[in-house]
């Protein structure tokens, strides 16, 4: 951090300190908003879901070639290829803004091209199965469609618009450096890596598997009945593959990955969490922007109602399935279904506390273009939504 940096927010600290009224009652209440949105955060989502993720994002610094990332997401690979698996990968995990984030940082530090990395970043939390099926029984099947459709769009037009605007950096970042052949990986084959990777992402998804609502009937409720046995069973499928094929040296590496995604990434989601708090508050918790002024601004089709549902998605924080009783409310308190559908678009992919971890792995050139073709995509597909379903 630069000399300038720290300065800036000691200054800033003191200035805060000095004049922020903290005993008024809202100040007051948006503070134990932020540190209640913490905790919340703590407890529902960083162990069955961030740890995961981590350790994911690990296995895949380590033990996934960088000649296997480029096959894929690279530069230089098959657009094709490239994004037909960028945009599609949401549908296989369930996780919010900042669970994809670990993910995201250990693909495009081994080398993945931005625009497939950025297209997998909006797609991970954006193209959820279980919280597009939820959007259409709860608010519509016309809406949920749109959101899944929207969603893979999105995906592959982001990620192209990125490889264009930053193709000078991108030929740059990937030309400097050394690519080494293929590790031997201890011996182990290509289906013993993939299933090694692939278990925990099964763990991913069945320990993060959201509970159904009360009147659900089918596969839903029996998969969440039985979520822990599975999981349980599959970390016991995890060591056994562990103590099978990997030495205890690989071990330690994937451990040491783990811990410095998690020491780049907690400090910044934590910092973030606690703005998001402090400004918006919870789902149905007042903080120091009411809810009823957002709610007021949203009515109708228009530009800016459309805008401002774009941005305030893109600045709140939603875990997954959140979204859809936050718009069932805001849709009650006369939201149009246009602004609807942007929030929807944009609110899943985007989180001030993700914002800040992006730009520390991708710069603040990247993150700023990148949430601003969100925003602007979001706002015009929720015009275009709202004039055929007005």
């Amino acid at each position: 951090m630069k000399e300038r940096t720290k300065l800036l927010l000691i200054v800033g600290g003191f200035l805060a300190a000095y004049y922020v009224p903290w005993n008024h009652p809202v100040i007051v209440m948006s503070g134990l908003e932020a540190f209640m949105m913490l905790q919340e955060y703590a407890q529902e989502h960083v162990l069955t879901c961030l740890i995961p993720a981590f350790f994911i994002a690990g296995a895949i610094a380590v033990f996934v070639s960088q000649a296997s990332v480029l096959k894929y997401f690279g530069a230089q690979a098959s657009k094709i290829l490239s994004y037909s698996v960028a945009s599609v990968s949401g549908t296989i995990l369930a996780v919010c803004s900042c669970t994809v984030l670990p993910l995201f940082a250990g693909i495009y530090t081994r080398g993945a091209g931005i625009g497939p990395a950025t297209a997998f970043l909006y797609s991970g939390p954006a193209i959820n199965v279980l919280a597009i099926t939820l959007t259409a029984k709860i608010l519509g099947w016309e809406l949920g469609l749109a959101r899944a459709v929207g969603a893979v769009i999105f995906a592959v037009i982001t990620g192209l618009l990125m490889a264009v605007i930053f193709r000078k950096d991108d030929a740059s970042r990937t030309a400097g450096q050394i690519y080494v052949p293929d590790a031997e990986g201890g011996g182990r084959t290509l289906t013993q890596d993939s299933l090694y990777i692939g278990t925990m992402v099964l763990i991913l998804v069945f320990a993060a598997f959201a509970k159904p609502s009360p009147d659900a009937t089918g596969l839903w409720p029996a998969i969440f009945a039985l979520k822990w046995h599975i999981t349980i069973a599959l970390l016991i499928v995890l060591g056994l593959m562990l103590r099978a094929w990997f030495t205890r040296e690989e071990c330690k590496n994937w451990v040491d990955a783990t811990w410095g995604f998690m020491k780049q990434i907690f400090p910044l989601l934590a910092g973030g969490v606690l703005v998001a708090g402090f400004m918006l508050g919870r789902p149905g918790h007042p903080a120091l922007i009411p809810d009823q002024w957002i709610a007021s601004l949203l009515g109708g089709n228009s530009l800016s109602a459309n805008l401002i549902a774009s941005v305030a998605g893109a600045l709140m924080y939603f875990a997954t399935l959140t979204e859809v009783p936050i718009l069932q409310g805001l849709l009650g308190a006369g939201m149009g279904k246009g602004p609807a559908l942007a929030l929807l678009l944009a609110g899943p992919a985007l989180s001030l506390p993700n914002m800040l971890v992006i730009g520390s792995v991708m710069g603040v050139k990247k993150t700023a273009t990148f949430c601003g073709i969100i925003v602007v995509m979001s706002t015009i597909a929720g015009m275009l939504y709202g004039n055929l379903f007005p």
